[in-house]
């Protein structure tokens, strides 16, 4: 099955609010989701940790026919021990890729970023989505250029709201 290299992020959003996953959107699909005119290749969400959340999870892979994205091409399907492991779990999804976090780089996890949520609904679906403060502090705090490079859009994000 060829599988796309860009998500097809609100087909995913659908998919996992419909599988009932809690789960809070970071990364560069938070910053499309605000309006940032940026694109992302990927879906980057922060789940809820607990047994009956990650159950949903592995139940909603499946349904996507994921398998873990790594160099070899061995197709390992996520396992719950994959999901309930610390760390980032980068899948390729059907719809896309798909990475989920237990706990951002930060160590902050979906308890500590619930505060910093916000619900944003499009009429359809209702999904969490960090916020624009906590986004910029998130993306200002890696060494990585590209994230670096959208600080100042959302920055003027902020100042247009204003």
């Amino acid at each position: 099955m060829s599988r796309p290299g860009q998500a097809d992020i609100a087909a995913l959003l659908r998919s996992l609010v419909e599988g009932g996953v809690e789960f809070i959107v970071v990364g560069g699909a938070a910053a499309v989701l605000h309006g940032a005119p940026v694109t992302t290749l990927d879906l980057d969400i922060v789940l809820r940790a607990d047994d009956e959340n990650l159950s949903r999870l592995h139940q909603t892979l499946s349904k996507l026919d994921a398998i873990v994205r790594e160099p070899g091409d061995r197709r390992l399907r996520p396992t719950l021990q994959h999901l309930r492991a610390s760390g980032q779990l980068n899948l390729t999804t059907r719809l896309g890729p798909l990475d989920s976090f237990r706990e951002l780089h930060d160590g902050r996890d979906f308890e500590d970023l619930l505060p910093a949520s916000v619900n944003l609904a499009d009429g359809e679906l209702t999904i969490r989505v960090i916020d624009l403060h906590t986004l910029i502090e998130i993306k200002s705090a890696t060494s990585r250029a590209k994230d670096r490079l959208v600080v100042p859009i959302l920055l003027a994000l902020i100042d247009s709201e204003q």
